[in-house]
């Protein structure tokens, strides 16, 4: 009997088992559960009005700016028509708004210009606009005024190639409105119709030139015209560095700086300021462009090689500064300068005027 029992339960438990084994077969398998992934706090809001403290110290215009030449309203009517008259360039088809097109934020989005003939130069087309706050002109700052950078392109060889002064008051003056508008502009000049005064007329229409941003409201108080990443790129742009060349009214533009300031800028070719100045001690450096509409004003550096603009935070972070940003350091900086595009100047300033026909004494198109 006792045998049996022992028998039995045995079977049993052989039984159970298997059935165990066969249902733990069966069974399917069981999920692990989903990790549990932790949300990322919010970024702080920054205080707004310690931004806006930090920033002014670097970004107000200067106390006592040095005051601008008395443009007469003259002037600067004549100085739009020359900035989109084709006749100056020697075959007719380029105007300074050619390369600096105004109505998309005074430049041509090209990685460089062409100019007579289709010939390209060396060096990326700069903006007008906010131009007259650098402290020289020209990517080599080989220009000291808006005045001596309005002439220079006009006898450029690759640009609009104009054989000398002569032929460009020969062609202004073949058209009676012209030396009209000359008149009127320069009352007091003996002969109104030369290129000093045409390039004068050209500078009293670019200082007109500006873009106010909401950047700018944001500086005079009004904390809300940033939003919170475009105040925390702000802080970042000031804390990390950037200022130490982009400051001033144009943010930028007011000093010559080294390409490749901390670590040697790759395949650095063009000498820069060096140039203008032949002083060895120049090489390498170029005037900071203006960060001002610096979102539309691509591509960037001076020969044009970066297309985009986070790519040009992250360039700028390591050759200028010695830093390897961090993706969200380089979003919010990327939003910060965003907040730097202006508002354009209205349609009937910067728009191409009604120009004077031609007569039998202007000088005809020369494509040679």
């Amino acid at each position: 009997m006792m045998r049996n029992r022992l028998l039995l339960g045995f079977t049993l438990s052989v039984m159970a088992t298997g059935c165990e084994q066969r249902s733990a077969e069966k069974a399917p398998e069981a999920k692990a559960p989903a990790p549990v992934v932790a949300q990322a706090a919010a970024p702080k809001p920054p205080d707004a009005e310690a931004v806006a403290k930090l920033a002014a110290h670097f970004f107000q215009a200067p106390r006592n700016p040095a005051p601008l030449p008395e443009d007469t309203a003259e002037q600067v009517a004549l100085g739009r028509m020359l900035f989109h008259e084709p006749r100056l360039s020697k075959n007719h088809d380029v105007s300074c708004n050619s390369c600096h097109g105004l109505d998309t934020f005074g430049v041509d989005n090209k990685a460089l210009s062409e100019g007579h003939k289709k010939q390209k130069g060396s060096r990326n087309s700069p903006t007008v606009y906010n131009a007259a706050h650098h402290i020289a002109q020209f990517w080599d700052g080989r220009a000291a005024t808006l005045e001596a950078q309005a002439e220079g392109p006009m006898m450029n060889p690759v640009e609009m190639a104009m054989p000398d002064a002569k032929r460009v008051e020969a062609t202004l003056s073949s058209i009676p409105e012209y030396t009209t508008r000359f008149r009127a502009a320069f009352p007091k000049t003996g002969k109104p119709v030369t290129l000093a005064n045409a390039a004068r007329a050209l500078a009293a229409f670019e200082r007109t030139l500006t873009t106010p941003s909401r950047f700018d409201r944001f500086l005079a108080g009004e904390h809300a015209a940033l939003s919170a990443q475009e105040q925390r790129g702000l802080e970042a742009f000031v804390t990390t560095g950037c200022t130490t060349c982009h400051n001033g009214p144009a943010v930028g533009g007011a000093s010559f700086q080294k390409l490749g300031l901390v670590e040697a800028y790759p395949a650095l070719t063009d000498a820069g300021r060096f140039d203008a100045t032949k002083n060895e001690d120049d090489r390498g450096y170029f005037r900071v462009p203006t960060l001002r509409n610096v979102e539309m004003t691509g591509p960037y550096l001076h020969d044009g090689s970066v297309k985009d603009l986070p790519t040009m935070v992250r360039l700028m972070g390591r050759y200028q500064l010695g830093r390897t940003l961090q993706d969200g350091e380089v979003d919010d900086l990327v939003a910060f300068l965003k907040s730097l595009t202006g508002e354009l100047p209205p349609a009937e300033r910067i728009s191409a005027p009604p120009l004077p026909p031609s007569t039998k004494r202007t000088p005809k198109p020369d494509p040679s």
